[in-house]
């Protein structure tokens, strides 16, 4: 009886929690799903659809490189395929070790993707957005799953909810404005990252923010979808061609094919690609895998998402030269100061577009000369895929000078309509293996479409051109009518013309190296840094009349004969030119005088000199006529107390502030460590340990399986091992301790009931013998045998 009661007491519990965790679970049955279950589910949906793969692209990438001895060769698709490159251009991992001998990578875009790998910040920016894109997509899934209607999450979700999952994933202190520092350094010099420097709209113009967007975005479906992206959308009644077919057909040309560039030296290039670098890098995805489906980016071909990737001389000596004189007064013109209006942000059809203009004017041989600037039998000519990370060159083939004199006493390649770009970028970018290589032009054109750059003619209406809607309006922005037509027949209709395309085709602006589309775009960009710059050179505010009389002397000519080995070089460094006649002594060329800047501190005088503080420092400052100090902290402390202090006629105002310890992991929001870690407080700074079997990955914040049995559990079987024995041991001299006493007690009862038997048995038989049997003597030994053996041995 007591056992069926047991029985349904546990059934009755166990029902009763299998109901309440249904309705836990399963509540929308009854009352409905709410808008906060939407959120968080779909946040937590989102953030491991972007955190896992990320952590097994890693624990992929350290675990995979070697195999048996043998270098593990990554698979990635054909590149030389039209159909095969969109994705592949894509397919770019950032979770790559460091440690490139270990892996042996031969894979071009593995390698070229390292060369991009960006700082830690960044990459937490780029994951903290994919895990809100990530999220708002799986709720719109849900949105459409529940409704059987497809409705854009923001349609549903109030402005609070949406800051909820923006601060959940991570986004949120992103899209806050910094905190900007109202001190005397903070007034006259900029921050490194550029923020701060509008004081009502801090993140203008900062690293690490977005894009700027000049015209809205232009996505198949609205929010990123890549046009072309799906083979049956069509765009003005026809598909958009593969990009790499644009490149087939339109853009590549051979080696041979390159046309001289009679004013400009190859430098123009270089320089071009310098400050390209400088205004608009960006950081690619953090990871290759597609979130929504799971899919290895570099095993599939199929189109998943996220399976994709100013100075003083640039404004006087170097614009100029590429929009042309009338392109550079129409849209720059005479310095007026600084606008706070003015957002100097870089703009997204600048950086993936119009500054792009550069790779048609890479010239497919690298020249190296010697100090006369004559051909070196030693340092042969190279063509540019043999240079592609090579730095090897640099140490071992004659440093850097050889190659600066190869580029200023060399013509630049003149873009041509029908000498676009040449082999060495359409065929060979990155050639590392036989495993393939890259395409810059299709890398381009796929580029422009993932950012989502309206078309040809939307660009050309957002700068006053007008539209072209026919083959004959095409004719005249392009004066070789192949090429004109050759774009027509792959796009169908002007309006589909991807704009970097369109740009590159146009007739050249008069003294110019662009069309008026280009021009126009570099023109308004170039503007905006200017105008928008609380520092820019020329503000009344930055430098006193004499100082700025200094930088107008600088130019790329000094800075060349600075900083390297050249005892002469041309007068404007942009300018093409024959050696000797066109080139300039070192001891000619102009430069700055750096002791106008030069500043006297008397605050010793009144104030003493100021004190140091331990794991800090401080650097002097004056403003308004006051001496001041400005105190800072080392990385991983913070000021606490007064950062700046004024020297009065009574000393300084305050006393120093101390530096102490930032405990880095309290931050919940964006945590340093992976969850596979756990998070320690240092003294200035942190550190991320790994509980045994599993090791730190090189990354410094990812716990990976180091594929070995754990310490403690090798203790633990060693310890057990040793008990189990001991015990078994112990237990079997026991047993045959008991035994042999057992056996000992029972030998000593029967010795002892066989004595007394034997006793009486004589007794009898001496009774019966004496009275009618004869005597007879029996052996002791033989009644021992009789009684069979009497010692029992343990082994």
């Amino acid at each position: 009886m007591r056992v069926f009661i047991f029985l349904g007491v546990s059934a009755t519990m166990a029902c009763t929690a299998l109901f309440f965790s249904f309705i836990q679970k399963g509540k929308d049955v009854f009352f409905g799903e709410t808008e906060d279950t939407y959120i968080t589910s779909a946040i937590q949906d989102g953030a491991n659809m972007v955190d896992d793969p990320i952590y097994h692209t890693l624990k992929s990438e350290v675990g995979a490189s070697m195999v048996s001895g043998r270098t593990v060769k990554t698979p990635v698709p054909d590149a030389t395929t039209s159909d095969a490159l969109q994705t592949a251009v894509c397919c770019w991992c950032l979770c790559i070790p460091r440690n490139l001998q270990r892996r042996g990578i031969i894979a071009p875009a593995l390698l070229m993707a390292f060369s991009k790998f960006p700082e830690q910040e960044s990459q937490d920016i780029s994951q903290a957005s994919e895990r809100m894109e990530t999220s708002t997509k799986v709720l719109e899934k849900k949105v459409h799953q529940k409704q059987k209607r497809s409705l854009h999450p923001s349609d549903l979700l109030s402005t609070d909810l949406l800051s909820m999952i923006a601060n959940i994933s991570g986004c949120l202190p992103y899209m806050l404005p910094p905190k900007c520092p109202n001190n005397c350094l903070a007034n006259k010099y900029r921050l490194i990252t550029g923020a701060c420097n509008n004081r009502e709209h801090p993140r203008w113009g900062a690293s690490n923010t977005a894009l700027a967007r000049w015209l809205p975005p232009a996505y198949e479906d609205g929010i990123s979808q890549p046009k072309g992206w799906n083979p049956n959308f069509f765009f003005n009644g026809s598909q958009l061609p593969l990009v790499r077919e644009v490149t087939r057909k339109i853009i590549h040309s051979s080696n041979e094919a390159v046309t001289e560039d009679n004013l400009y030296s190859d430098i123009i290039m270089v320089w071009g690609q310098y400050i390209s670098h400088d205004i608009s890098f960006t950081p690619q995805s953090t990871n290759r895998a597609a979130f929504l489906r799971g899919v290895e980016c570099k095993m599939t071909c199929e189109n998943q998402k996220s399976c994709f990737p100013i100075k003083i001389i640039t404004l006087r000596d170097y614009i100029p030269k590429i929009i042309g004189p009338e392109a550079f007064n129409q849209y720059l013109g005479l310095y007026k100061g600084y606008d706070h209006r003015i957002n100097p942000t870089a703009s997204n059809v600048f950086s993936t577009a119009a500054f792009r203009f550069g790779h048609a004017t890479i010239h497919p041989i690298i020249k190296r000369l010697n100090a006369q600037y004559q051909d070196d039998p030693d340092l042969p000519n190279l063509h540019m895929h043999e240079v592609f990370f090579s730095p090897w060159r640099l140490i071992k083939e004659g440093g850097l000078d050889p190659l600066l004199r190869g580029i200023l006493a060399k013509s630049a390649k003149l873009l041509m309509q029908d000498q676009i770009m040449n082999e060495e970028l359409t065929e060979k970018l990155v050639v590392l293996s036989n495993n393939g290589s890259l395409d810059l032009a299709s890398l381009n054109l796929q580029r422009g479409r993932d950012h989502g750059l309206p078309g040809y003619n939307d660009w050309r209406e957002f700068c006053g051109l007008p539209r072209l809607e026919t083959q004959t309006d095409l004719n005249t922005v392009i004066a070789n009518r192949k090429v004109a037509e050759k774009i027509m027949e792959l796009y169908s209709n002007p309006n589909n013309i991807d704009v970097w395309l369109g740009g590159l085709a146009e007739n050249f602006l008069p003294g110019g190296r662009t069309g008026p589309l280009f021009a126009c775009i570099i023109g308004k960009q170039m503007k905006a840094l200017r105008e928008g710059d609380r520092f820019w050179w020329e503000n009344s505010h930055v430098f006193t009349e004499t100082q700025r009389h200094e930088l107008r002397k600088h130019s790329l000519s000094r800075i060349i004969c600075d900083n390297t080995g050249l005892s002469e070089v041309p007068p404007d460094a942009f300018q093409f030119g024959k050696f000797p006649q066109d080139f300039e002594s070192c001891d000619n060329i102009p430069g700055i005088n750096l002791e106008v800047w030069q500043e006297s501190n008397q605050q010793e005088e009144t104030c003493g000199f100021p004190k140091g503080i331990a794991n800090g420092n401080f650097v002097y400052c004056s403003e308004f006529g006051k001496s001041m100090v400005i105190y800072s902290c080392q990385h991983g402390y913070q000021l606490q107390g007064e950062e700046q202090l004024t020297c009065t006629s009574r000393g300084w105002n305050f006393q120093p502030p101390v530096c102490i310890d930032i405990n880095e992991c309290e931050n919940q929001i964006n945590p340093l460590c992976h969850t596979s870690a756990k998070c320690i407080n240092t003294i200035g700074g942190y550190q991320c340990v790994c509980t045994d079997p599993y090791e730190l990955a090189e990354d410094g914040r990812t716990c990976l399986d180091s594929g070995r049995i754990p310490k403690g559990s090798l203790i633990s079987i060693i310890l057990g091992v040793t008990m189990v024995s001991g015990l078994a041991v112990l237990s079997w001299i026991v047993i045959c301790r008991w035994t042999q006493s057992a056996n000992g007690s029972a030998q000593a009862n029967m010795l002892k009931d066989r004595t007394h038997l034997s006793a009486e048995t004589d007794s009898k038989k001496h009774h019966e013998m004496k009275t009618s049997q004869p005597n007879i003597l029996v052996d002791p030994a033989d009644k021992d045998h009789a009684n069979g053996p009497q010692i029992l041995l343990c082994m």
